[in-house]
């Protein structure tokens, strides 16, 4: 098992970032591409949806999230199976203080597991590779994330 984590600080409160983490109809606009929601429902453990992502090299990656655990505004656990490989997502909202404002503290972490021989040999052989691209998307979404905490703020206001 392989193991990404990266941290940043958003401004903004965990409860608005929890909102932007789980909305899955504002989701599309402010994260990803499109997204179509699999269950219906109140979201929480069980939710699954499919979403489309644009990578950096102009291709698409199509893929199904389900919720393992949702702890608002806390913690949120996202389950994905990839060919030969599950991943498990853990966005962990921590409150801070700084500068006297509303700050959290943003923890996305990604484990993948080989479910397959393949899945193996490959990480072993690409294994620095994935990781850092890994990192890359990740902070991608965190970014995304504070960019979409700071369009809400100016939304709201």
């Amino acid at each position: 098992m392989s193991t990404v984590a990266v941290t940043q600080f958003v401004e903004a409160h965990d409860a608005d970032l929890w909102r932007l983490l789980t909305d899955l109809t504002t989701r599309t606009r402010r994260f990803t591409g499109p997204v179509e929601v699999l269950t219906p429902g109140r979201f929480g453990p069980g939710t699954a949806w499919r979403e489309t992502r644009s990578q950096p090299d102009g291709t698409a990656l199509v893929e199904e999230f389900v919720v393992i655990e949702a702890e608002p505004p806390r913690r949120l656990v996202l389950g994905s199976s990839g060919a030969g490989v599950d991943y498990r997502i853990t966005w962990t909202l921590r409150p801070v203080e700084r500068r006297r404002r509303g700050c959290t503290a943003v923890t996305v972490e990604q484990e993948s597991s080989p479910t397959a021989p393949y899945g193996r040999v490959v990480a072993l052989l690409l294994g620095g590779l994935a990781a850092r691209a890994v990192e890359r998307a990740l902070r991608r979404d965190l970014a995304d994330l504070a960019a979409a905490a700071v369009t809400g703020a100016a939304e709201a206001a």
